[in-house]
């Protein structure tokens, strides 16, 4: 199926059933249809080609939707944008990409502004909210025809690309088919039991996989209502909730533990609230328990998965009391397996790596073959946790083959952070990892040594990363070492490091 073919599907079943709500705007599946062919064949009598790049940038609002099926349709490749990118890190995922058009919330001009000139094929830009000198979208596709784009289109064509952290310091494109994409939205319409009855929360950034492809996607596959967040709060979660009636949502860890924390907490705002997924973090057993006793009609169902794979394991809400801790059990739609350095399944009881293959699986990490290579390992494509499985099939992750942290449900990279704070003159060697936090989950920490003589203050580090980086990247504690530990090879041995902050502390990834 393509992903066109998703949304053309539930607005033949539902024509004037409400689409996607945001703040005080609505609109049915027949007009997101409608618009999104309009926006489609705009973007082709503008030249735009099949397979050509075209970004987004955007918060969480009701033009997301048409743009995201619009390009799906027009046979462009939507490369769904972070906006808490630093400048800097826009210009390089836009050149990366080799995007040639740029949708962009009006909100971020002074950003666009900044990258202006510096990706050589981004040459159309387009806004949104108004306030710039750029073609406003909904001036861009006015003249475009309602009809379904003539196209020819194959569910293995390129569809959609995230920009993903990597252990080299710079995030990589995953590049993923229509028939990936899809694969997953089926996943979760059937893991997490959603119907054209439900009203979805989108409470996470649409530019996440988690938001736009593992519950947008399932939601109009399915003909539900999406329910767009622009601002997380709880206040604000529990107003929509009331308000809309929404009755499941996606979210991350930190999200259910600041519901269940919040002061004003009234249950009686979540009373239509029936379903609620969460992947992205380490949940606490106390915010799962505390979430069990003040909203037991909320039933929850842990996922697991990555951008490059989607959907692999669901632990559903009547095995959380047994299996706590666990990731559950194999999607029904998926093949995964945990393997050892060879690429063999290990048997049960063994820690392996969780792999996974078939059409799940994306395309390739764009323009980066070796890394791509380096992505399969006898045919299994391999995620970077390790893990083991218990003679029911119920996977527990044990570590990660990488040092990525996880702070808030977003990936946070330390080599990313170690690169910002080595262009600082002072630095001789740096080393980032993650500590526990009550709040976050975990939280990114660097220790320094500085050269010979010379001088540098924490806030100066911290001011540098935030200048460089997105904010919630920047590291929260610094300290300046005289040494470090390090391997005969000298490689800086942070599992020394790390170790005893986690004492006492279980860190389930």
């Amino acid at each position: 199926m393509l992903a066109g073919d998703m949304l053309r599907r539930s607005a033949e079943r539902f024509p004037l059933k409400t689409a996607v709500i945001w703040e005080d705007q609505t609109i049915t599946y027949e007009d997101l249809n409608r618009t999104a062919n309009k926006l489609a064949n705009a973007l082709i009598s503008a030249g735009i080609k099949k397979g050509e790049k075209v970004a987004m940038l955007c918060r969480n609002r009701l033009e997301y939707a048409v743009v995201f099926f619009g390009v799906a349709r027009s046979g462009a490749v939507l490369v769904n944008v972070s906006t808490l990118y630093s400048p800097d890190e826009l210009a390089f995922v836009l050149e990366k990409a080799d995007v040639t058009t740029l949708i962009y919330e009006s909100l971020f001009k002074d950003k666009i502004e900044g990258v202006k000139g510096q990706p050589p094929l981004l040459s159309r830009y387009v806004s949104i909210g108004g306030g710039t000198d750029d073609t406003d979208l909904a001036d861009f596709y006015a003249a475009g025809d309602e009809s379904y784009p003539d196209i020819e289109l194959k569910p293995g064509d390129p569809f959609c690309m995230t920009y993903t952290g990597g252990t080299t310091g710079r995030p990589k494109g995953v590049l993923c088919s229509h028939l990936n994409r899809y694969i997953t939205a089926h996943t979760v319409a059937m893991e997490e039991a959603l119907d054209e009855r439900d009203a979805i929360g989108m409470v996470t950034p649409l530019f996440h996989v988690a938001a736009l492809n593992i519950m947008f996607q399932p939601a109009v596959l399915v003909g539900a209502t999406s329910v767009f967040l622009t601002k997380w709060s709880p206040d604000a979660f529990a107003q929509m909730v009331r308000q809309n009636r929404m009755t499941a949502a996606f979210m991350v860890p930190t999200q259910i533990a600041m519901v269940v924390s919040d002061p004003g907490f009234d249950a009686g705002a979540y009373e239509s609230w029936r379903k609620v997924s969460f992947a992205g973090a380490p949940m606490p057993d106390w915010v799962q328990k505390e979430m069990m006793r003040l909203l037991p009609n909320v039933a929850m169902t842990q996922i697991y998965g990555q951008s490059e794979m989607g959907v692999l394991t669901s632990l559903r809400a009547w095995y959380l009391q047994d299996k706590l801790g666990s990731i559950g059990r194999q999607a029904y739609n998926v093949d995964i397996a945990l393997i050892d350095t060879e690429g063999h399944p290990v048997p049960r009881g063994q820690i392996g790596e969780v792999a996974s293959r078939g059409n799940n699986v994306m395309l390739e990490y764009y323009n980066e073959p070796e890394q791509t290579a380096a992505f399969w390992r006898n045919g299994w494509a391999v995620t970077g946790d390790l893990a083991v499985m218990d003679e029911d099939g119920f996977i527990t992750l044990v570590d990660r083959a990488k040092d990525m942290i996880i702070s808030g449900g977003e990936n946070v990279y330390p080599k990313e952070i170690e690169n910002a704070i080595y262009e600082l003159d002072a630095v001789a060697e740096c080393a980032v990892f993650g500590i526990p936090d009550d709040k976050w989950g975990e939280i990114p920490i660097a220790y320094v040594l500085l050269k010979s003589a010379a001088s540098l203050t924490e806030e100066e580090i911290v001011d540098h990363c935030a200048r460089r980086l997105a904010r919630f990247k920047r590291p929260r504690q610094v300290k300046f070492v005289e040494s470090f530990p390090k391997t005969p090879i000298g490689k800086i041995q942070k599992n020394l490091l790390r170790d005893k902050y986690w004492q006492g502390k279980e860190k389930k990834i």
